[in-house]
């Protein structure tokens, strides 16, 4: 009896610290949570190194410490637990990340939408606990394991709700890294499962040692680091900008700027039409004087034109005026009336100099922006708060991709936080787009948004092997290459006109040809991952166990 007893309290492994996790049994056993007060520390730790790898501070090499310390925070907790301690993780990332939504509105939609996307990493502690206790058991797969479920939790977040919301990817973080090279091969997906894998490595190499403390300690610390190291290095051996180009084409980005920050800058959309036809025209003096190439197209950013040029023939007039002065077409960011009363589309129009609208080439943003552009649910959310009513207008998406020819280019636009959506920007370069085009309006927000916005534009151009531009009202405009690097980036809040022959480039990336599959296949993995840890933590129940998970003697348990 004595004998049973001894052997249940080595077997049990209950939690009596009243932390609501599970230990080890004894000290120095494999798999051993970190005292509650330290995975606290360890996941605000994540969270700073997870919101400072992204611009506008750059650290990209902090991602992986951040997925490191994620992954410590939450090991061998209950699921619970490491719902917490993720959340946790998401407030100190996602509450300053987003800030700038909050610049000119309530605090409200901010912090609610910061606290759903901290619900997203809550959930990865969750099921990174779940799967804890069998990544002890093979300590090199902690890498692995790490990878597929950033992606699967990032694959999730991107598509609900309401389609989704992919700020804060792990890939949009690595503009200045090795590792933005795999995109060409395998996508955002493959950049954040590499991110991860190489934070699951730092994890592997440090946590406490499955050996004791001495040389044989070494060895693990060393492949550890050594393995988080081969990763990012493997990114200089990635081949970028390997389709074949077709052409060149002069192009010229024009930043009107607007009058005056605030939400309630379209009261002077008037004087922001006029800054981008006055840019244009000016431009096309310099082009007269020869002190500037001439333009084969210009591109003017997101709601260049907030009137309706199509219903107002003093704007179309004004739009016309720069046109026939610059003597090429003029992709125009425009916000139009309709279809339906009380909707109204974001679209690109071309605009041609001796014509005027080319209404057959109209790209409509697919995409708009939850309770940004369009208020879903607009009864229920209006209990939540009466802000939803400042969107007074529904916008209503297009259905076909951005592929609109544009004097001797193809171009693939997309408009705004598009950018951040792998299928929308693939479909352009499916359809035949030969230049990359981000029409964006920074100015509700800040430097910090435009900046982290660029970065996605830089893992866009190097993902499909096509030079890209964005071109922002108030900055950061600039040109991007195959390769990633941005070329004749603009200052913030300022009027500015930059103009840059582009390579026009055909052919498919590995990235654009397999499309969707390795994020379908890393998130097979963390599926098959779960399903291992079901599987094992069933096994490892002895009947008539109770409440105990037995991994045997003198192993770690965990109390359900």
């Amino acid at each position: 009896m004595g004998e049973a007893r001894v052997a249940m309290v080595r077997t049990a492994g209950v939690d009596r610290s009243g932390s609501g996790d599970v230990g080890a049994v004894g000290g120095g056993v494999p798999g051993r949570p970190l005292p509650w007060w330290l995975s606290l520390l360890a996941a605000v730790g994540a969270g700073l190194a997870l919101l400072v790898s992204f611009p506008p501070y750059g650290r990209w090499w902090l991602a992986p410490v951040g997925v490191a310390l994620f992954a410590v925070a939450v090991h061998r907790r209950r699921p619970l637990a490491g719902f917490g301690y993720g959340a946790l993780s998401g407030a100190v990332f996602f509450v300053p990340l987003l800030s700038w939504t909050n610049l000119h509105l309530s605090n409200l939609p901010w912090l609610l939408l910061s606290g759903l996307e901290s619900a997203y990493l809550g959930l990865l502690g969750a099921v990174a606990a779940y799967v804890s206790p069998v990544v002890d058991r093979a300590r090199w797969s902690w890498p692995a394991v790490a990878g597929v479920l950033w992606v699967a939790q990032e694959a999730l977040r991107d598509r609900t709700p309401f389609g989704g919301f992919p700020w804060g990817r792990l890939a949009f973080s690595q503009d200045e890294s090795p590792l933005l090279r795999l995109a060409a091969v395998g996508g955002a997906p493959l950049v954040t499962f590499a991110v991860a894998v190489a934070g699951g490595f730092v994890v592997a190499a440090l946590w406490r040692s499955w050996r004791p403390v001495g040389r044989a300690a070494v060895v693990p610390v060393v492949a550890g680091l050594g393995g988080a190291v081969a990763v990012v290095g493997a990114g200089f051996v990635v081949p970028v900008g390997g389709t074949p180009t077709t052409g060149t084409a002069v192009v010229a980005v024009v930043q009107g700027n607007v009058p005056r920050m605030g939400f309630d800058f379209n009261a002077q959309r008037r004087a922001v039409l006029d800054n981008h036809v006055n840019g244009t025209v000016e431009l096309a003096r310099r082009v007269a004087a020869g002190e500037q190439e001439r333009p084969d197209l210009v591109v003017w950013p997101e709601n260049s034109s907030d009137i309706d040029p199509l219903r107002n023939a003093d704007a179309a007039a004004r739009i016309s005026v720069a046109a026939d002065a610059i003597g090429a077409p003029i992709l125009v960011g425009a916000v139009l009336r309709g279809p339906e009363p009380g909707q109204v589309r974001n679209v690109g129009l071309v605009w041609l100099p001796g014509v005027g609208v080319d209404r057959e080439r109209m790209y409509v943003k697919r995409h708009p922006v939850p309770f940004a552009e369009y208020v879903p649910l607009r009864d229920i959310a209006r209990m939540v708060s009466k802000e939803v009513d400042r969107v007074a207008s529904d916008f209503v998406p297009g259905s076909e991709p951005g592929v609109l020819p544009l004097g001797p280019a193809v171009v693939g636009d997309v408009i705004c936080f598009e950018v951040a959506y792998d299928g929308i920007v693939r479909d352009t370069v499916v359809g035949g787009a030969q230049l990359l085009v981000v029409q964006t309006n920074n100015a509700t927000f800040n430097e910090a948004e435009a900046r982290q916005q660029l970065a996605m534009v830089r893992l866009r151009a190097v993902e499909h092997g096509r030079q890209a531009l964005m071109a922002s009202t108030v900055g950061v405009s600039g040109f991007v290459g195959v390769d990633g690097r941005v070329f004749q980036g603009t200052g913030f809040n300022t009027a500015e006109v930059i103009v840059r022959e582009l390579e026009l480039r055909e052919g498919r990336t590995v990235a654009t040809r397999v499309g969707l599959w390795p994020e379908v296949l890393l998130v097979v993995g963390a599926g098959a991952v779960v399903a291992v840890a079901a599987v094992w933590r069933r096994r490892a129940r002895p009947a008539g166990a109770g409440t105990a998970v037995v991994a045997g003697a003198g192993e770690d348990t965990e109390e359900r």
